[in-house]
């Protein structure tokens, strides 16, 4: 028997404002935590087997970083995008967002092969969601 072949995660650390409003948005989305890597300064929010966003504290992030730590809901320095197996589920994740007490984007892509909208977390962290129709991806 083989070993199953190495999978490479992300971890996608994202300073938030106020932690238990951010763990309830994304628990909110249908996402689950892992208690085992989650106290009072950091939430890991289990995306799939091998996406993991986790959310720390403005103090406990700037412990990883010299660097200012940029306000989300002013500026942007990163896209997340995630995709989604569905133009119905990408709609259906983007209203929970919304309903959850995120910011919808009202751009929506849609050049037929590929559908994708956006919402803004609780922090102005952007998550872009995309279904691309799966004959339209070349093998």
């Amino acid at each position: 028997m083989t070993a199953p072949a190495y999978q490479q995660m992300i971890f996608l650390n994202l300073p938030v404002n106020d932690l238990d409003a951010s763990k309830k948005f994304f628990t909110e989305l249908g996402y689950s935590l892992n208690p085992q890597f989650s106290d009072e300064n950091a939430a890991s929010v289990v995306i799939s087997d091998t996406i993991v966003a986790m959310l720390l504290t403005k103090s406990f992030y700037s412990t990883f970083t010299k660097k200012e730590i940029a306000d989300a809901s002013k500026t942007s320095e990163v896209l997340i995008c995630l995709s989604a197996e569905s133009r119905e589920k990408v709609d259906e994740l983007v209203e929970k967002a919304v309903a959850a007490g995120g910011t919808a984007s009202d751009q929506v892509q849609d050049p037929g092969f590929m559908y994708g909208r956006a919402f803004d977390d609780l922090d102005g962290h952007t998550w872009e969601v995309v279904w691309m129709d799966p004959s339209a991806i070349e093998g």
